[in-house]
């Protein structure tokens, strides 16, 4: 079963990958000749999520599912949300990102955060989400070398390792993106 991962990011396409039932042959934007940045207007990651997969469903024509993550913090009123990709700029730079975020997180003491990622799937003419959220803390500083984004100053809740310093595997059992993932799973098997 083909099936179209709306993303040009290596980094999530080995992590999904390696997740998926063997029987998906799961595609990149790249391997559907995808090349223009898909919009991402909505005020929502629920929103986000939903367009991406309606731009790949309606122009290319393949069953897809596209995903949309922030990372939401209490004490920011739950920013950087929806901006989390672009938050210190158009760039969107991780490094930059960590950095503003963690200038942002100086001198204060809640320092809960939550990972939410939300996948939209359009498979059949039906468009059905999952969500899936990861509780934790924003370290004050960064730590661990492997992961994307806000990995290594995001440490989950019960846990003494950030998620850079986690492998593969082990971030793939707690993650938001692992747990909305499993919820696709689970529909796709059914």
């Amino acid at each position: 079963m083909d099936l179209v991962f709306a993303t040009h990011n290596k980094n999530k396409m080995k992590e999904i990958k390696a997740l998926l039932p063997h029987y998906i042959n799961l595609l990149s934007l790249d391997d559907i000749g995808c090349n223009e940045e898909i919009p991402e207007t909505s005020d929502t990651i629920e929103g986000n999520a939903v367009l991406k997969a309606e731009y790949v469903k309606h122009r290319y024509g393949y069953d897809v599912f596209a995903d949309d993550t922030g990372l939401e913090v209490e004490a920011l009123a739950g920013a950087p949300g929806v901006f989390s990709a672009r938050y210190a700029g158009e760039a969107k730079s991780d490094q930059a990102n960590m950095q503003k975020l963690l200038r942002e997180m100086k001198n204060i003491n809640n320092r809960s955060a939550r990972f939410k990622t939300v996948i939209a799937l359009n498979l059949n003419d039906q468009q059905n989400l999952f969500v899936g959220t990861c509780q934790g803390t924003i370290l004050e500083e960064a730590r661990g070398n492997q992961g994307f984004g806000y990995d290594p100053v995001f440490q989950p809740e019960g846990h003494t390792k950030t998620f850079a310093e986690m492998s593969l595997s082990e971030k793939s059992e707690l993650s938001h993106r692992a747990k909305a993932l499993r919820g696709l799973i689970s529909y796709l098997s059914k």
